[in-house]
């Protein structure tokens, strides 16, 4: 080969292994990437927008704290300027659930950016997600630093008005960590779920008894044996309240066939018992089968005029799909007076 050949040779050859080098330090750096840098950017635009369920609640998830369904953040007025103390909806109007976004949580910061989206069921416990649930509304919104009240107009609410409610926080940058069929397991895993499930009862002294519907569930893919139980914050008997439960004639003959467990209850009726001891009654052996849930009435009345609320809390307790064998799976805070109306 000439000395020009030889010359031409080793130039291609510098070349090829500078364009080699080039190539292997591109791949190096991309390997040494530990996400593209759009990934990155997501990364550090993590948001933490929660909704308390509790009022000690600080969006810590999951929490222990109890009971999941007494949401401070959630309220339901007639008008659309937020009242006081959440109220039972009037049937038939216009009415507004207002829903405290609070930001930011521990696990995030910046203007959080999402939907708010509100939805009712029957009160009581054991509802499935999202079979047993209805959306009321939806709101986008952009949630600042602090605190942001949305107001979610309620329309065409049917009767009897008397409803379990949860608010769901839906935002890319702040993702649900787990969701299946358990609200309580949703809502204490999630701090962009809240739940409230509290019915105001006014009593007519002396008049006949107030009407309330519950309903008990199961979440399970296999059938489940649950319990009812019954508590009052103070006796009943200085106003002469009294609570009776008519399980109707599917749910009694399956507590009656599970042996008529309980405590603190007679029975009044051909399917009806009454709370005798209403800081320590309960109901169980109640076997619902996969999926199923089935609804009772409870009737209170009372005797005489009461100076404030009296808070009596029924909840369904039974296996969730976490494994635990007696979870609160949900219930209902009735918070009673009577008045003449």
């Amino acid at each position: 080969m000439s000395s020009a050949g030889r010359r031409v040779r080793r130039a291609a050859l510098v070349v090829l292994a500078g364009a080699t080098l080039t190539s292997l330090l591109a791949v190096t750096a991309a390997a040494a990437a530990p996400f593209p840098a759009s990934e990155r950017a997501a990364a550090t635009a993590r948001t933490d927008v929660y909704i308390k369920d509790v009022a000690a609640d600080v969006g810590v998830e999951p929490h222990l704290l109890e009971p999941l369904w007494i949401s401070p953040d959630i309220k339901v007025c007639p008008t659309a300027v937020e009242c006081a103390t959440s109220q039972n909806p009037i049937v038939g109007v216009t009415n507004y659930v207002f829903v405290k976004l609070r930001n930011p949580g521990p696990y995030g910061s910046g203007v959080g950016s999402g939907v708010l989206r509100v939805y009712r069921t029957t009160p009581g416990g054991g509802a499935t997600w999202p079979t047993h649930w209805t959306e009321i509304g939806a709101s986008s919104v952009i949630a600042a630093p602090g605190v942001t009240t949305v107001t979610i107009p309620w329309t065409g609410v049917p009767g009897p008005g008397h409803f379990c409610l949860i608010a769901r926080w839906i935002s890319d940058s702040d993702p649900m960590t787990v969701e299946g069929p358990s609200i309580p397991i949703n809502a204490s895993h999630n701090n962009n779920i809240a739940w409230r499930n509290v019915d105001s009862v006014l009593l007519n002294p002396g008049a006949g008894p107030v009407v309330r519907p519950f309903a008990i569930g199961n979440t399970l893919r296999v059938p489940s044996r649950n319990e009812v139980t019954f508590a009052a914050a103070e006796p009943l008997r200085a106003i002469g309240g009294r609570v009776v439960v008519d399980l109707g004639p599917e749910l009694f003959e399956r507590w009656r066939a599970g042996g008529a467990v309980g405590a603190g209850i007679r029975p009044v009726g051909r399917t009806q018992v009454e709370i005798v001891e209403p800081t320590r009654a309960f109901l169980g052996n109640l076997e619902l089968n996969p999926g199923e849930r089935l609804r009772f009435s409870l009737l209170f009345s009372a005797e005489a005029e009461s100076d404030g609320e009296i808070a009596f809390n029924v909840t369904q307790f039974g296996p969730d799909n976490n494994g635990e064998r007696r979870a609160d799976l949900g219930g209902v805070q009735y918070l009673i007076s009577t008045g003449r109306r």
